[in-house]
Formats: structure tokens, C-alpha cells, sequence
């Protein structure tokens, strides 16, 4: 945190951009709350010391401490909004989406699971990078982005140990990934919306139409700036797959990532 200059942000590059607000808010109020998914996460694997301390002790602080930076980002630009409020209002929602009840039946398939959360919050940081020519914020979003791709790779690796002990086959681990990547672009984002939305509105009452619209508009910033062929190849990984079957299946899984994650 010591190392990015706040006060350098060239503010008016950036305010009148209200999708970039959006997505920033949004991004923030998620990375504010993942202590609640990252400690239900790491009793999941609380018979495994090493996997358990390192979701304690590293991803979690790591992931709020991205949370922080956008959070102090978008009040330096934005201060009239009352971030504190629609943080609160955002997480009595999402709490609720943090079950353990929603993870993965084995420890394999919740790892990966987990890389393609990972994948996909890389993906939304190196897509904000290149959405924005403010200095500060491509700094930001690209120092978050590499701690997610790093994140990646410890849940790939420890992906990697308990499988081989489980010896799923590809189809039990590609059904993991269908199952998060169909789950990813749905409650974490809405819920932060609306709730971005109440603040600036005051009022409770979101028409779910008005989420979805929103939610349109601030996806097709990250849909012209996705780097899809990264963000396939990081889902594509823990099948390991023959290089000529990856071939023939990347065309239609880049169409089913694009609309799985940007509609």
C-alpha cells in the first residue's frame, strides 16, 4: 500500500468514467469481503496444514488488501460516495453466498474451482489496465492482477496434489470448472451493483432490469479489453490436455467463456 501515491491519481482522466465507477466499486466491495469466504474456505481444508495456513495467513490478507487500495482509489475520485454505507449493504447480502454448502464435494474439485475464480478476477484486473490511461490505476489493476495469476498458481498446484490422491477423471474436473465459470458473473457482480445502486439512488427498491443493464454496460468495457487467450489457457489447465484436443476445443470454449463471463 506504501508504494502507490494516491494523491498522483490524475482524477480527471478518470471521474467522468462511470463504468470504470461501477466496476471499481464493484470490485472493491467483493475484495473487501472475501475474509468471509477465505476463512470458510480454509476450515474446508483444515485437516490440510498447508493449504489451510496459506489461505489464512496469505491469500486471505492479500485479497483485502486489493480491496483496500480500491477502496482508497475510488473515494480519492469519487468522494461524495458513501462507500462505507453500500460496503455494509453489499455484504449482509453476499455473506449468504459464502456457504460452505456452495462449495465443491471433493478437495480436488473445489481447487479447481478455484482456479477458475482466480482466472477470472486476472482477467477483470489486466482488462481494467487496459480500459483506463490513468497512471495509477493501470498500476494498481496490473500489481492486483499479478497477485491473481500467483494466486492461480498455488490453487492449480494444490489442485495438482489432491487429485492425485482422488484421481478424478477430466470429466469430473470439467464439470467443476462449467459449474464455477456459469456461477462466476452472476451474484458477487449483481449484488454489488445493486447495492452501488441504492447508495446512489436512495432508495432500497433496484428493479432487477436496471442490475441487468448496469451490468451490460460495465461488462462490455471488460468484453473490449478481455485477454481471452490467457484467461482460456489458465481454465484449459487443469485438464491437461493433449495439445491437439485443446486445439480443436478452444474455438467454441473462447464463445463459451465470452458469454459465460461478459453477458
Amino acid at each position: 500500500m506504501d508504494e502507490i501515491d494516491f494523491q498522483a491519481i490524475d482524477v480527471s482522466q478518470v471521474r467522468p468514467d462511470r463504468e470504470l465507477f461501477y466496476l471499481l466499486v464493484s470490485a472493491s466491495f467483493v475484495e473487501s469481503g472475501s475474509d468471509t469466504y477465505a476463512g470458510n474456505l480454509a476450515g474446508y481444508y483444515a485437516a490440510y496444514a498447508d493449504a489451510s495456513s496459506w489461505l489464512s495467513e496469505h491469500w486471505e490478507a492479500e485479497e483485502l488488501q486489493h480491496g483496500l487500495a480500491l477502496r482508497r482509489y475510488v473515494e480519492h475520485v469519487w468522494p461524495e460516495f458513501d462507500w462505507e454505507r453500500g460496503y455494509a449493504r453489499f455484504f449482509d447480502e453476499y455473506r449468504h453466498t459464502c456457504s460452505v454448502d456452495n462449495f465443491e464435494p471433493s478437495e480436488a474439485l473445489e481447487m479447481a474451482a478455484r482456479c477458475v475464480v482466480e482466472t477470472g478476477t486476472a482477467a477483470l484486473y489486466r482488462s481494467l489496465e487496459q480500459a483506463s490511461t490513468e497512471p495509477v490505476l493501470r498500476g494498481l489493476t496490473r500489481r492486483i492482477a499479478n497477485d491473481e495469476v500467483r494466486h492461480y498458481k498455488h490453487f492449480y498446484r494444490y489442485f495438482k496434489t489432491f487429485n492425485d490422491a482422488e484421481r478424478l477423471g477430466r470429466l469430473r474436473v470439467l464439470g467443476a470448472l462449467v459449474r464455477r465459470l456459469l456461477e462466476i458473473k452472476n451474484e458477487d457482480a449483481e449484488i454489488a451493483l445493486r447495492n452501488v445502486l441504492r447508495i446512489e439512488r436512495g432508495t432500497e427498491h433496484i428493479p432487477q432490469k436496471d442490475v441487468r443493464r448496469l451490468n451490460s454496460r460495465v461488462s462490455a468495457v471488460i468484453r473490449r479489453n478481455l485477454p481471452i487467450e490467457m484467461t482460456v489457457k489458465m481454465l484449459l489447465r487443469p485438464l491437461h490436455l493433449h495439445a491437439g484436443v485443446e486445439k480443436a476445443i478452444r474455438k467454441p470454449l473462447v464463445a463459451v467463456v465470452s458469454r459465460a463471463m461478459l453477458y
